[in-house]
């Protein structure tokens, strides 16, 4: 039972981490354009014409 005094901490401050983690991508606009990360894969740069 005394394991319980480690780990409610422990997953407390990694859920806490995951959580800022989280916030600091939304802030800093990595969820700003799906639609074009999503079509860039398509895009094959080799095969443009110079």
């Amino acid at each position: 039972m005394t394991i319980l005094v480690y780990l409610i901490p422990i997953a407390l401050l990694l859920g806490g981490l995951g959580l800022a983690a989280f916030l600091w991508s939304l802030k800093s606009g990595q969820y700003e354009d799906l639609d074009g990360a999503a079509s860039r894969i398509l895009i094959d740069e080799d095969d443009r014409p110079a």
